[in-house]
C-alpha cells in the first residue's frame, strides 16, 4: 500500500484548497488503514492541526510518496521521478503554457490522473468544483455591479455585498444576497438600471452554481426571445431580477439556415456561426459559464464591443467570466485575474484594461481559480466525490503494463500518463508537446 502524500498548492498565493479535509481523511484512514502524509502549510484552509487531529502525519516533505494528491499544477522545479500525480493538470486542450510540466513528468516516467476527465459511462464529470466556481462568481459579480454603479454615481442594493473570499462561508455569503433581495423587494431598483438583464450561458454545474446564488433575489425567468423584446414592455417591473439562460441553440446558428442540431454543434462546430450578437445589447451583466475551445467562434469578440460602443448601444455592465478562457469565448479577457485583483474595465476603443472597476467601457471579472475563495464548502464537496476512487487509485501497482491495471473505469480513462508515456486516448498530446519542443 502507498503512503498517500497531499502536497501544499503553490500555484497562486490564495489557492487554500485541499483535495481531501480531515474528516475524510480519518475516514479513509480508519477504514483502509492507510498512511496519510500531509505536507505542512500555514495558508491552507484546513489547518496542520485539524489533519493531525484526524490521523494524518504533518511531513516537510513528500519524498517518500509514491501517490501524490492535490489540486492545480505541480511547479516543474517540484516534480519527483517515478510518482503518480492526482491533480488538474490543464494540458488535453495542448495548453502550451502546460507542456513544459508535461513535459517534466514525462521524463520524470511519471504517471498523471487529471480530476478532469474522470467521467461516467456518459461522459458526465464525476470529480468536480464547477458548482463552486458559479457560486463564487456569480457573487464576485454582483459584488463588482455594486461597485461599478456606485462609481457612475448609482446607488444599488448590491453595495452591501463584499468579495466571496472575505465571507468565512458559502452560508454567510447567502444570507447578504438574501438581504440584498429583500432590499430590492420592498425598495425597487433605480430607474437607471431597468430592467436588471443577467444573462448565463449554459446549464452545467457552473450554471448551477452561479443560478443558486441569483436566485436569492427576485428574480423572473424569461427566454432569451423575451428579452429581445423586452425594452419595448410598458411593465418592466422594479422590483424584480430578468433572468435568461442561454442554450447553445441561442448561441450559434447554421451557416446554411437548417435547423438546430446540438449533436451536429458538437461533432461538426465548423458548420455554425455565432448568433449572439443581438442578445448583447439587451444585457446587462453575462455570466459566462460554458465551455468553450477554439473550434467555436466567440460569444463576445473585441470588434462587437467597439461597435456597439461606438453606436452607444453598449449597456453591458459587466462579465463574470467564469469560463475564463484568455482570449476566448469572451475575447476582451486578457488574462486570468487573481483573487486579491479580481476585476479590470475594458475600454473598447483603446482594447486596453485598467484594473479596478472605474474608467470607460466593460468590468470583467476574471478569477481563474474562483472555487478557492470558498476553500472549505469546496474542499468539501471535492472530497466527497473523490474519496470513494481514493483508495483504488492507492492499491493500483501501476508498475504493471497499462492493461493489467486495476482502476475503476473512471480513473483509468482519466490516466493521460502511465510510466512517462502518453496513454493511447491522449496520445493526440504529442502534436502539442512537439510544437513545444521545437521553439
Amino acid at each position: 500500500m502507498r503512503r498517500i502524500g497531499i502536497r501544499e498548492e503553490d500555484k497562486y498565493v490564495h489557492e487554500r484548497r485541499v483535495p481531501i479535509t480531515p474528516v475524510h481523511a480519518q475516514r479513509l484512514i480508519k477504514k483502509y488503514d492507510l498512511q496519510m502524509d500531509v505536507l505542512h502549510s500555514e495558508k491552507r484552509a484546513f489547518s496542520d492541526k485539524e489533519f493531525l487531529k484526524c490521523g494524518c502525519n504533518i511531513v516537510s516533505d513528500l519524498t517518500n510518496n509514491e501517490l501524490i494528491f492535490g489540486i492545480k499544477e505541480v511547479p516543474i522545479e517540484k516534480i519527483a521521478a517515478n510518482k503518480t500525480y492526482v491533480i488538474f493538470s490543464h494540458v488535453i486542450k495542448g495548453q502550451p503554457h502546460n507542456m513544459p510540466m508535461l513535459q517534466r513528468f514525462m521524463d520524470c516516467n511519471c504517471n498523471l490522473i487529471d480530476y478532469e476527465c474522470i467521467v461516467d459511462d456518459n461522459n458526465k464529470r464525476l470529480i468536480f468544483f464547477g458548482r463552486y466556481a458559479g457560486l463564487a462568481g456569480m457573487i464576485n459579480s454582483l459584488w463588482a455591479l455594486g461597485l461599478r454603479m456606485k462609481h457612475l454615481g448609482i446607488s444599488t442594493p448590491f453595495e452591501k455585498l463584499k468579495q466571496t473570499h472575505t465571507y468565512f462561508s458559502l452560508e454567510q455569503a447567502k444570507e447578504v444576497v438574501k438581504q440584498i433581495g429583500h432590499d430590492i423587494s420592498q425598495n425597487g431598483l433605480p430607474d437607471e438600471l431597468l430592467p436588471l438583464t443577467i444573462g448565463l450561458t449554459g446549464y452545467g454545474n457552473v450554471s448551477k452554481g452561479a443560478q443558486e446564488i441569483l436566485d436569492l433575489l427576485p428574480c423572473i425567468e424569461i427566454s432569451p426571445k423575451e428579452l429581445l423584446s423586452l425594452k419595448d414592455s410598458k411593465q418592466i417591473s422594479n422590483k424584480h431580477v430578468y433572468k435568461i439562460v442561454f442554450y447553445e441553440k441561442h448561441i450559434a446558428k447554421h451557416k446554411e439556415g437548417k435547423d438546430f442540431d446540438l449533436q451536429e454543434f458538437f461533432t461538426m462546430p465548423s458548420h455554425f456561426e455565432s448568433a449572439f450578437y443581438p442578445y448583447i445589447p439587451t444585457l446587462s451583466m453575462l455570466i459566462n459559464c460554458m465551455y468553450w475551445d477554439s473550434h467555436y467562434d466567440r460569444l463576445i469578440t473585441k470588434n462587437i464591443l467597439e461597435d456597439l460602443y461606438k453606436k452607444s448601444d453598449l449597456r453591458l455592465q459587466v462579465i463574470g467570466d467564469i469560463t475564463c478562457d484568455p482570449n476566448g469565448s469572451i475575447e476582451a479577457t486578457h488574462m486570468g485575474t487573481e483573487i486579491d485583483n479580481p476585476i479590470f474595465v475594458y475600454h473598447p476603443l483603446t482594447r486596453k484594461p485598467t484594473f479596478g472597476h472605474q474608467g470607460e467601457g466593460v468590468v470583467i471579472m476574471a478569477v481563474d481559480i474562483l472555487p478557492s475563495e470558498l476553500p472549505r464548502d469546496a474542499s468539501a464537496a471535492f472530497a466527497d466525490a473523490l474519496e470513494p476512487f481514493m483508495y483504488d487509485i492507492a492499491a493500483c501497482d501501476f508498475t504493471k503494463d497499462l492493461n493489467n491495471l486495476t482502476l475503476p473505469l473512471p480513473i483509468k480513462k482519466a490516466l493521460i500518463l502511465h510510466k512517462g508515456k502518453l496513454t493511447p486516448n491522449y496520445a493526440y498530446i504529442q502534436s502539442h508537446l512537439d510544437k513545444f519542443n521545437k521553439i
